[in-house]
């Protein structure tokens, strides 16, 4: 009888309580404890509600029925419904630690079914021995019997309560077992969102990782340029490079950012580039005051701006323009980026789309946002437009009604 060793080692020792101690040997048992373990207010207020409901039951069904003259004991009746549902009660928490220690899925699964078999048969015995003592003790004068009298109202009374013993018993047993299925469940379902999430972040920060030395190589080689032709020019570059990449990395850990600071940190990079194009360029910054706190992902604009000025403006020999705009349309988040360059055509447009920047854009949208964001390219009649879509949220805390002046 090695099964009933096991669970005779390992019942909790001390007063048995709704806090049962789970065996040391199982690893997650606390874990499981804490969250399917049924609370003891809970237990005891709902035995509370049963026995007072069972007892308004019965001296109802006993002044309906009682002779003439025959006296009721309501309180014989309250103690007695009490010990009826809070036996039970009290033998709750063994019985959910027994269907923890022995679930009826894991393996030995003859073995649990056994210990259960036994466990609903020492519940039934415990229920039976109390409820018989709390009978004895209410009414002692008028039970005093010879020991036979005393075995056959044993043996009729237990076999008549023996199924719903065993009812109560699979209740419990299902019971814990649903609970413990849901929190696994539920457990399952955390892990595999954080895992999703440690993956969409780490795919992040590789695109990240990715974008900035491009980013970095096209200005430090547009500031090579003005080096010789213009030492001053490019000492200013170089200062604002020095911003601009002091804001960068203080957002290093951020993959979204509100819309108001992406601006700022545009209007940044934008100042590098009108040093660079000095009179030949022009910017506008236009955005609605509804979409400054909106959530967008951090560096968005700036490889749309770049590819502006890299595949625009630079080829133009008259003044270029470029205009950022960004807007709310109901519970969607449009950007903007257009110039009035010479447009693009066949394989300029190929490379266009197929570059780190726009290709780095358009994987950081479909890991933050799959399927519910758009990236199109528009060439108009002397110029090209690149729009953004996303989902709009509103970013919590972030400072709207920012002011942004145009650029000129």
């Amino acid at each position: 009888m090695k099964w009933l060793r096991d669970v005779m080692n390992n019942i909790p020792k001390g007063r048995t309580n709704a806090h049962l101690t789970a065996p040391s040997r199982a690893a997650d048992s606390v874990r499981m404890r804490e969250a399917w373990t049924p609370p003891t207010r809970w237990v005891l207020g709902v035995a509370t509600v049963l026995s007072l409901f069972s007892t308004l039951q019965v001296y109802r069904l006993e002044v309906v029925t009682a002779r003439p003259g025959m006296p009721i004991y309501a309180g014989k009746l309250l103690v007695l419904n009490f010990a009826y549902w809070f036996v039970p009660a009290l033998l709750l928490p063994s019985i959910v630690w027994v269907a923890r220690r022995f679930p009826l899925d894991a393996g030995n699964r003859l073995r649990n079914i056994a210990v259960h078999a036994t466990g609903a048969m020492v519940f039934a015995f415990v229920r039976f021995a109390g409820m018989t003592g709390v009978r004895f003790l209410l009414w002692s004068d008028s039970m005093k019997a010879p020991a036979v009298s005393w075995w056959v109202y044993a043996q009729r009374n237990f076999l008549l309560d023996l199924d719903w013993c065993l009812m109560v018993y699979s209740a419990i047993v299902g019971a814990s077992h649903a609970l413990a299925y849901y929190h696994e469940s539920q457990e399952r379902k955390l892990k595999e969102a954080q895992l999703e999430t440690r993956l969409i972040e780490a795919r992040l920060k590789t695109l990240e990782a990715e974008l900035h030395p491009h980013f970095l190589f096209n200005t430090l080689h547009a500031i090579s340029t003005l080096v010789h032709r213009d030492p001053e020019s490019a000492d200013r570059m170089i200062s604002r490079l020095s911003d601009l990449l002091r804001i960068t990395f203080d957002r290093s850990g951020e993959a979204t950012v509100p819309l108001n600071e992406e601006i700022e940190f545009l209007q940044k990079y934008l100042e590098i580039e009108q040093t660079r194009f000095q009179d030949r360029l022009t910017v506008r910054v236009e955005v609605d005051p509804e979409a400054l706190d909106a959530v967008v992902p951090r560096m968005i604009l700036q490889p749309l701006v770049e590819n502006a000025m890299k595949h625009g403006i630079a080829h133009t020999v008259d003044k270029g323009h470029v205009q950022i705009s960004a807007g709310r349309e109901d519970d969607r988040l449009w950007m903007e980026v257009r110039d009035n360059g010479g447009g693009l055509h066949g394989g300029t447009l190929k490379k266009l789309r197929t570059g780190v920047g726009l290709s780095n854009t358009r994987a950081r949208l479909d890991v933050l946002y799959p399927g519910r964001h758009r990236l199109e390219f528009t060439e108009m009649h002397g110029g090209f437009a690149v729009r953004v879509e996303i989902p709009f949220h509103s970013a919590a805390g972030a400072t709207a009604g920012a002011s942004f002046r145009a650029a000129s």
